[in-house]
């Protein structure tokens, strides 16, 4: 048996609030649009969260459409202006985490929160 990752998909409570931040300020090129569900290319996508949770547990409804970020997932991207994303994160009035710093491995990072409350990691290249 042969399994290949293909694509992570992070619950949202507003897919066009949440498709135009990731688009419009990260810069992230739209693959696909289904309007419940965007796929980005590399991987990664975006769903309704009370949509997809009504489909995946049989029970339309019964998920209320509220932040779906909690603190317990880190979205890791990389780039090669670092500075420009920082920047473009910061205007677009996203809640920063903390600004540009070095890991002690090195790596220069910063964080922030997505429209849903997801932890965003972006980094230099590693």
């Amino acid at each position: 048996m042969k399994i290949r990752h293909v694509s992570t998909i992070v619950f949202v409570n507003d897919v066009a609030r949440s498709s135009a931040f990731y688009r419009d300020v990260l810069g992230l090129p739209v693959s696909q649009d289904f309007g419940t569900m965007v796929q980005f290319e590399h991987g990664f996508a975006i769903h309704d969260g009370p949509n997809l949770l009504g489909q995946t547990y049989k029970k339309p409804g019964a998920f209320p459409s509220e932040p779906q970020g909690h603190d317990n997932i880190d979205i890791y991207f990389e780039t090669d202006d670092l500075e420009g994303a920082f920047h473009a994160v910061d205007d677009s009035g996203a809640e920063v985490i903390h600004p540009i710093e070095t890991q002690e491995w090195g790596q220069r990072v910063f964080r922030f929160h997505d429209p849903d409350g997801h932890i965003v990691e972006i980094g230099d290249p590693t």
